[in-house]
């Protein structure tokens, strides 16, 4: 028999299954209504005409179901145009034209159709126009070839859409020169009788007019008569002088006219051009001759004929006379000989002077006008020339120095006269100023004036020198001594190449005092030369100990507020860094929070246990982590510390109690439990928690232990 629950989970199943069966005979049902509707649908659109609705399914459009273009079943408004349904946007989902496409405004139609999105028929229209680039690149579609005329990258500069090879060229947009495509492969080069030049032809020429060249000759490699020759370009004319040289040898390219002739090269004589026609001829005032010009004149200068006078048989006041040749000037010395007794013809300056029909004096034509006067190197002197000079031979005077006005360096310069030697000390003094005219060596000696350095004559041989028990210095004697005493140094230690010790020694110079610090140091290693008293301290061989010195009299000593401490500095400091402290607590003196106070060094942190004692109960100087800990002066209760993250906590496994620590342990010794009667009464757990039946025991009949025992007598 059913219990009855079981009979109503049977009735449930019962009625489930039920349901099932009504739920499927009621969907073949409607399947059964459904299927005639949609193969109806069916085969009325494929019997439907699509030509009646004017726009006939042709390409692509034909292999598409008609739910693709009337979404949701709605016939009527359906677009018939390409970009109503292939846009963004639109309710039909056609493929839209991509953010890559050609940019166009040109309706689809006009390069697509529907047999194929692909086979596009493309129409160039003026939207293109200067935009060829943007598709023309190499990647869109192929663009301008490798081997295209470097050029700006606007084809319908020159190119058409209707045909690409019919170029009208627009030289304008062309960054490369001419060469480049007229080079007789790419379009037409230079031809075979162009002028020898270079290959730029846009020196001369111009792509509005290739014929009419502005020529430029600077760039012509060829002679001249290449192209003037009467054939290519005009040549030399038949009245031209008679000369084979080249026509740059007198003319240039910037203008033909205004040669500068160059007679070097003409084959005639100078009488078929200078025959007052052609050229200028011989002047009416020209000297009677029949000799040909170039007899005196040169092709360099007209003037100044080279006159032979050889062929003259005249004496030479027949034609200088002042009208048809210079005559002698009114500054002539006064004479009556003729000219040919003191000059010649080869050359009329160089005079061979007889002094001895000169019946002036001297300085009558040795006045630097007439004849050649006293140089402005001369001696300063009234005196006439014959005074020290004779006629036979002006050097080689007799020189008397008593009459001399001037210093002796206007002669004594090595040109006039012997001037100072190159073994002479070097200085700016005159020579009056140390020496004189009776006796040249005997020396009166001016430091003043003297420009080289002391040793260079205090040596040793020129002049006494630096003595054998003089510092030991590279310095200049100058650095220290005057020209005035040489006694009474002003001493200069900045030269000094040896130690202070070698001269402070007690002897010659000051030496270390006797309250000087101990120390096995040389001098300059605290010491310096500008300021003595400015000592930079070196501790390393000091010999003595800290307090030697720091006693607050030699040197500053401990100061009143320093830790209560022996008086050995260098147990915690160091030299090299006073302030960086390494502690000795050995030699401290006083308690630990004497110090560790939280103003001198650090004190008790905030989350320290709460205690009454000294650090040192607990800590120790050599690590201050690993506390030997003595709970004697523990004021807190246990739990304050032992809370598991100060100290260990109960464990996990620990009686379940509300007793404090202390109830049960003693600091004494933690595992040496006192489990009283009183100490039970805070356990919250059953007895059995803990405490297990031994093996004799009775069956308790699941009763707990503090049914028959309690806590004073087990």
């Amino acid at each position: 028999m059913l219990k009855p629950n079981e009979k109503r989970n049977e009735m449930w199943k019962l009625a489930v299954n039920r349901l099932h069966l009504f739920t499927v005979l009621g969907l073949i049902i409607a399947i059964m209504m459904i299927c005639p509707l949609a193969t109806n649908q069916v085969e009325a659109a494929e019997k439907f005409d699509h030509y009646t609705t004017g726009f006939p399914l042709t390409g692509e459009h034909r292999s598409l179901s008609c739910d693709r273009c009337h979404v949701g079943g709605i016939f009527k408004g359906t677009p018939t145009q390409c970009e109503a349904c292939h846009s963004r946007g639109s309710r039909i989902s056609a493929p839209a034209k991509p953010l890559t496409h050609i940019a166009t405004n040109a309706r689809c139609e006009t390069c697509h159709n529907d047999n194929g999105w692909q086979q596009a028929d493309m129409d160039h229209g003026p939207e293109t126009a200067g935009k060829c680039f943007s598709c023309h690149n190499g990647s869109t579609v192929f663009g301008k070839p490798s081997n295209h005329i470097v050029s700006s990258n606007n084809c319908d500069s020159c190119h058409r859409t209707m045909s690409w090879l019919a170029v009208t060229v627009d030289h304008s947009t062309f960054t490369s020169p001419c060469v480049s495509c007229h080079n007789g492969s790419s379009a037409p080069g230079k031809p075979g009788f162009h002028i020898v030049s270079g290959n730029d032809c846009e020196t001369c020429h111009s792509p509005r007019a290739w014929s009419s060249a502005t020529m430029d000759h600077s760039t012509t490699s060829a002679t001249c008569t290449t192209c003037h020759n009467g054939s290519t370009a005009p040549g030399k004319p038949a009245s031209h002088i008679g000369t084979s040289a080249q026509c740059d040898t007198c003319h240039s390219t910037n203008t033909f006219a205004g040669a500068t002739v160059d007679h070097s090269l003409i084959t005639g004589s100078c009488t078929t051009c200078h025959n007052g026609s052609s050229a200028p001829g011989k002047p009416a005032n020209h000297i009677v001759t029949t000799a040909q010009c170039d007899a005196c004149h040169t092709t360099n200068s007209f003037a100044g004929a080279n006159m032979d006078h050889s062929a003259i048989t005249s004496s030479c006041s027949s034609c200088h006379n002042g009208s048809t040749a210079p005559g002698k000037p009114a500054t002539h010395i006064a004479t009556t000989n003729t000219c040919e007794s003191c000059h010649s013809t080869n050359n009329f300056t160089t005079v061979n002077m007889d002094h001895l029909e000169v019946t002036g004096t001297c300085s009558s034509c040795h006045n630097g006008t007439t004849a050649p006067g006293k140089p402005a190197t001369h001696l300063v002197t009234t005196a006439q020339c014959d005074a020290c000079h004779t006629a036979n031979s002006f050097a080689g005077a007799n020189m008397d120095h008593a009459t001399i006005t001037s210093g002796c360096v206007s002669c004594h310069n090595g040109s006039t006269a012997i001037g100072k030697p190159a073994t002479h000390i070097a200085t700016t003094n005159t020579c009056e100023s140390c020496h004189n005219t009776n006796n040249f060596t005997a020396v009166t000696m001016d430091h003043f004036e003297v420009t080289g350095t002391c040793s260079s004559c205090h040596n040793g041989t020129t002049a006494p020198g630096k003595p054998a028990t003089h510092l030991v210095t590279t310095a200049q004697c100058d650095a220290c001594h005057t020209t005035n005493s040489f006694a009474g140094a002003n001493m200069d230690h900045a030269t000094i190449a040896s130690g202070c010790v070698s001269c402070h020694n007690g002897s010659t110079a000051i030496g270390k005092p006797a309250t000087h610090i101990a120390t096995t140091n040389t001098c300059e290693s605290c010491h310096n030369t500008n300021n003595f008293t400015a000592v930079t301290m070196d501790h390393f061989e000091v010999t003595g100990t800290c307090s030697s010195c720091h006693n607050g009299t030699t040197a500053p000593g401990k100061p009143s507020n320093h830790i209560a401490s022996l008086n050995t500095c260098d147990d915690c400091h160091v030299t090299s860094n006073w302030t960086n402290v390494n502690v000795d607590h050995l030699a401290v003196t006083g308690s630990c929070s004497t110090c560790h106070n939280g103003t001198t060094a650090p004190g008790k942190p905030a989350n320290h246990i709460v205690t009454t004692a000294q650090c040192d109960t607990c800590h120790n100087t050599n690590s201050f982590a690993g506390a030997s800990m003595d709970h004697t002066g523990i004021s807190s209760s246990c739990v304050n510390c032992h809370n598991g993250t100060i100290a260990t906590g109960k464990p996990g496994n620990h009686i379940s109690t509300t007793n404090a620590c202390q109830i049960c342990h003693s600091t004494n010794r933690w595992t040496g439990v006192n489990m009283g009667s009183s100490q039970h009464n805070e356990v919250t757990g059953t007895c059995s928690s803990c405490h297990s039946l031994p093996n004799d025991h009775d069956s308790t009949g699941g009763r707990d232990c503090g049914e028959c025992h309690n806590t004073r007598g087990f």
